[in-house]
């Protein structure tokens, strides 16, 4: 790579889940805050919704100082609705958070606009879009309230939006404020992440799809159209694998400028004392919640796996996870018991109060709780395709099972009302992850569990997995990470390799899992984000030079 860099004096950094926990993306940029805060001492911006009204937004620190005399413009004289603040994550980096609503009075002209200079389709928009994109129409406004204010035209200026929803800021910034270096990153793209979602064979035919019929063809013709438009319009383009690389070149007709992948923060990570103490916290509430709802005793020695994320059913691999654990159960080999958790956010209903009850006064319970697979109560229950494939598989959880498997539905911000812990703090109790995804762009749960010590499946269709075979050979689990072969087509092999990744580690004894332990944490040491930030740096030249040509 090019060590010649052009610095940015400011950056702008926007993303629907700026202090807002909806998704993988949060810990990407969360994470990252703390280097790029290092980088650019309060002259990095995070925007992010105001979706919080006047409750307090969690992860938000109100600072009436910061940037005092703006604010009080922002608020009086461009009629912005906003609260600013810092992020409260490591490098507590500034963040404004935008309240977007007042903005739908413009939608029609604004989208006119879009069509007018950029040919972005919203004809055939639905669901999300709308919201999403007079929110990145807000963010544009701020951007452009605080360069005017500041009078930053003589300064290096750099703007960041990431995957579609933030297209139209992008675009907005493009046209009102060219001096302004854009960048657009994908971290999936739609209308790929579309394709897999409806069980199309995505990769043994990538050569073929055609982004926009495929688009016409599964009603995503608004969002691939604004993200192709951006990812062509934008000074630089970057997504964050190689693998989405390829997926971009052929849907979107354009290949990436850079691949900026993701790190991570050691600061998350305990060390030391606390670490130790952290995971036997975490091991006796996982153990504690899952004797009340089974009515039996589970063996503190019981090997604890995991997977988690998006409630993708086939893309994240849920399915083949529950297949391999049923293989486990059924080895005949297991001589350890295996408690199997599923951490993935569903459609809550509530948490059950048969289990709360018992957690919250410490009642022994001595029979299975009706329903013995589920933490929390769902709306829509009998078509929930995890619950129906644990009952087609047939599991049991009875005590005379050496694999028990609990579905946890619910979002792990430490207030879910059973476990009443954030997820790193369930994390850090696993003996192994499991992420056999099949549509994965990047893999921040592989990488996750790593850098807690944690060791790992996951696929060579994950860019994590393709990542981490560049130091391991990805074949065994005792190197920290299995990455299983995953093509279209061969479900059963998947299932029957994380099957005997899971047999493996059950056999292991304290001192080989400690072994594991300090590969895992020398892998993620290669992943910090004080190791990949370099990429955002040559992303960030790239696009101030890009910008300076097209202005010059």
């Amino acid at each position: 790579m090019d060590t010649k860099t052009t610095t940015p004096e400011y950056l702008f950094e926007s993303s629907w889940e700026v202090c807002n926990k909806v998704g993988g993306i949060y810990t990407v940029l969360s994470t990252k805050a703390h280097t790029l805060q290092q980088m650019f001492n309060d002259k990095v911006v995070f925007i992010g919704p105001d979706v919080w009204g006047p409750a307090n937004a969690p992860d938000f620190i109100e600072d009436d100082a910061l940037f005092a005399d703006w604010k009080k413009h922002a608020r009086t004289t461009d009629k912005l609705k906003m609260k600013v603040g810092r992020w409260n994550v490591p490098g507590t980096p500034p963040v404004v958070l935008i309240d977007f609503k007042p903005f739908f009075s413009d939608r029609d002209a604004f989208f006119y606009s879009m069509w007018e200079n950029f040919r972005v389709d919203s004809m055939h928009a639905y669901g999300d879009y709308d919201e999403s994109c007079i929110f990145a129409y807000a963010v544009g406004k701020v951007i452009e309230s605080f360069y005017n204010f500041y009078n930053l035209s003589d300064k290096k200026v750099t703007a960041l939006f990431n995957e579609w929803m933030l297209g139209m800021g992008a675009l907005y910034i493009k046209k009102q404020i060219p001096a302004i270096a854009t960048l657009f990153t994908t971290h999936a793209t739609s209308i790929g992440r579309s394709i897999a979602g409806n069980n199309k064979a995505l990769y043994a035919y990538m050569d073929g799809y055609n982004g926009d019929q495929m688009a016409k063809e599964l009603n995503m013709e608004a969002k691939h159209s604004l993200e192709k438009q951006t990812a062509h319009h934008v000074d630089c383009f970057t997504t964050v694998s190689d693998i989405t690389a390829r997926e971009c070149k052929q849907l979107l007709d354009k290949a990436p400028d850079i691949v900026t992948p993701n790190g991570f923060e050691p600061n998350f990570v305990p060390e030391g004392k606390e670490y130790t103490k952290k995971r036997a916290e975490a091991r006796k509430t996982l153990i504690n919640v899952a004797e009340k709802l089974l009515g039996c005793p589970i063996s503190p020695d019981a090997l604890l796996v995991s997977t988690s994320g998006r409630y993708e059913y086939r893309n994240k691999g849920i399915d083949v996870f529950i297949e391999a654990m049923n293989r486990v159960r059924n080895s005949g080999e297991l001589q350890r018991e295996v408690v199997a958790f599923l951490m993935v956010p569903a459609w809550v209903r509530d948490a059950r109060a048969d289990l709360k009850e018992v957690i919250e006064k410490n009642i022994q319970t001595t029979s299975p709780m009706q329903m013995p697979f589920i933490t929390h109560w769902l709306n829509l229950m009998d078509q929930d395709k995890v619950l129906n494939y644990i009952s087609h598989a047939g599991f049991t959880n009875q005590a005379s099972e050496k694999l028990k498997i609990i579905f946890v539905p619910c979002y792990l911000d430490g207030r879910d009302g059973i476990f009443n812990k954030p997820y790193y703090d369930l994390l850090i109790g696993m003996d192994a992850t499991v992420y056999p995804s099949y549509y994965e762009p990047w893999g921040y749960t592989p990488l996750e569990s790593v850098a807690f010590g944690i060791p790992t499946v996951t696929t060579n269709l994950a860019g994590f997995g393709l990542w981490a075979e560049k130091s391991v050979s990805g074949k065994n689990i005792s190197e920290g990470v299995a990455g299983i072969e995953r093509t279209d087509f061969n479900y059963f092999d998947v299932a029957d390799a994380i099957t005997a990744s899971i047999l493996s580690l059950v056999k292991k004894d304290k001192k080989e899992v400690e072994e594991i332990r300090k590969r895992c944490f020398k892998l993620a040491k290669q992943a910090e984000w004080s190791k990949f930030i370099v990429f955002y740096q040559k992303a960030f030249s790239d696009a101030l030079e890009a910008a300076t040509k097209r202005n010059s």
